[in-house]
């Protein structure tokens, strides 16, 4: 039996990543698939409240939430809050900070603790509503809520590491002292490819820290996060430290971000919202007492490099799977497959197979890529690549997929010989397509590689020990990935921000995230 941690985390046994379901398993398969029954029985056509000040409340109007697996499906219903309630979650959030900032850091990672318990004894579920949410497919929803599980686990151990404070070089006659102390009112605002994962890690960052949150979910996906707000509540966290408000942006997206009661702004969606936060952010208000911090993961257009002395079969799979896994709609998708000349066909025509052979269909039935998320999304998809039959080579795909479903489906899309100026190079389209682009050798792979604006994660591929040197110190991203996919970061392990446009560098699930969320005091006392 493993033995339990020393110093602040006494009592912790050491961190393991909660593992997947096996789907293959027939039984885990029925689990999975009981389920859908299970989450349609408890909230099909049901209407969900806004949380605030710890009661539930009703807002202007409802919206109806999409099943973009099979759009005919309405699946369940979202409030539309008001002016007058986003002021009301202010002030609740205002007047539980008071006691929630002085609360114990023990008590904290408790209900964290607790939460990850829940969650494990209800993972299928939220698997479910994930799917009938976003159209992932099992594998991808599970890996998701996965993820949730390592996240409180992950954060009720920074809770207590943080709360330690940091030493300091001794004075002779004084006890100095540097802690960090919560810093007010967090705006959680979240995307909604990853509904439960993203603003769970924004929230448990700020609440560990002793902040209280305005948690603003995507309008497509707001049950993946309701669902687990209400899971911290059962695990104990008081109902005041987390105001849930959903609705449209005229409410909640520019007088959200303009409050003078809201300190802080953590952000994960496109670099124009990204940039836009960031700008109105910086504008100090009347009666505000501040400079607003903002926290932004805003996108990337990822790389893989594969030299030509690396695994081609194994580069192959790792460029399909990262690139088409959840139909691309991931900030962390490979969409750019750069590839030195002399094994840049043979890699090609690995990829083409794999993206081929790929089954496009239904998520619920667990298909291998499902949709994107609604027709606007794959309309403006659609729009890049025709633009790029122009421009580059059409490889395979580009056409609309998933005949007789109801749905916004796209075949699996590659272009070759795509240039570097080419829009489909250098602009971000979340979706199933991926360009490759020749280079001379490794070295000016990773130049094309970092010629970008972004720089988010990335792949090398090489069994060369010297190149693979190199690739740690000039490919220019937050997450770099040696002959590996450059999808899938794990909580505590794979600490997870980037570069330039990709945002602001903070890395959740990493050791220095609970930072931003908070403000250091200097204490010294003579004796």
């Amino acid at each position: 039996m493993a033995s339990a941690l020393n110093g602040p985390l006494a009592g912790f046994l050491p961190f393991e990543h909660a593992p997947y379901f096996d789907f293959t398993d027939p039984r885990v398969a029925q689990a999975q698939q009981d389920a859908f029954a299970l989450v349609r029985a408890r909230y099909a056509g049901q209407t969900f409240p806004l949380l605030i000040g710890g009661a539930q409340a009703s807002g202007s109007g409802t919206f109806g939430v999409t099943n973009p697996g099979d759009t005919r499906e309405q699946v369940w219903h979202f409030q539309n809050a008001t002016p007058e309630q986003l002021e009301q979650a202010v002030q609740a959030a205002q007047e539980a900070f008071r006691s929630w900032r002085f609360s114990e850091p023990l008590q904290r990672a408790a209900v964290f603790m607790r939460a990850a318990e829940l969650l494990r004894a209800r993972r299928m579920e939220f698997n479910a509503v994930m799917v009938l949410e976003n159209g992932k497919n099992w594998a991808e929803a599970d890996g998701e809520v996965a993820e949730c599980v390592d996240h409180f686990e992950v954060f009720a151990r920074e809770t207590l590491t943080w709360a330690q404070g940091k030493p300091v070089y001794p004075l002779a006659g004084e006890h100095v002292t540097t802690t960090y102390e919560a810093i007010g009112v967090v705006a959680v605002i979240s995307p909604w490819n990853f509904p439960a994962a993203i603003p769970l890690g924004m929230g448990l960052g700020a609440i560990a820290a002793g902040n209280t949150l305005v948690w603003k979910p995507a309008s497509e996906t707001p049950l993946s996060s309701y669902l687990m707000v209400e899971l911290l509540f059962q695990a104990g966290l008081p109902r005041g430290v987390i105001q849930l408000l959903t609705g449209g942006d005229e409410v909640l997206g520019d007088p959200l971000v303009d409050h003078t009661g809201v300190r802080m702004i953590a952000f994960t969606g496109s670099r124009e919202i990204g940039c836009r936060i960031f700008e109105r952010a910086a504008k100090v208000r009347p009666g505000q007492k501040w400079l607003k911090r903002v926290m932004a993961e805003m996108g990337g257009k990822d790389a893989t490099v594969v030299c030509a002395d690396a695994d081609l079969d194994a580069a192959a799979a790792g460029i399909a799977q990262a690139a088409f896994g959840y139909a691309g709609q991931k900030c962390s998708a490979c969409s750019r497959a750069i590839v030195e000349d002399s094994v840049y066909d043979a890699v090609l025509e690995k990829v083409k197979a794999h993206a081929e052979a790929m089954v496009v269909g239904l998520p619920e039935s667990n298909a291998e890529t499902g949709p994107v998320i609604h027709a606007g999304s794959l309309e403006r998809i659609l729009g890049f690549v025709e633009a790029g039959r122009s421009t580059a080579t059409l490889v395979t795909g580009g056409t609309r997929a998933g005949q007789g479903l109801h749905g916004a489906y796209l075949s699996p899309t590659i272009f070759g010989d795509v240039q570097p100026t080419d829009p489909l190079f250098q602009q971000e389209l979340f979706g199933p397509v991926l360009t490759f682009t020749r280079a001379s050798d490794w070295n000016e792979a990773i130049e094309l590689a970092n010629d970008s604006d972004y720089g988010l994660t990335g792949s090398f591929y090489s069994r060369d020990p010297q190149k693979i040197a190199e690739a740690r110190r000039l490919f220019h991203v937050g997450n770099l990935y040696i002959n590996r996919k450059c999808t899938g970061a794990l909580s505590g392990t794979h600490a997870f921000g980037g570069y330039g446009m990709s945002g602001t560098n903070a890395k959740v699930g990493g050791p220095d995230y609970l930072f931003w969320f908070l403000q250091t005091k200097t204490v010294a006392q003579r004796y």
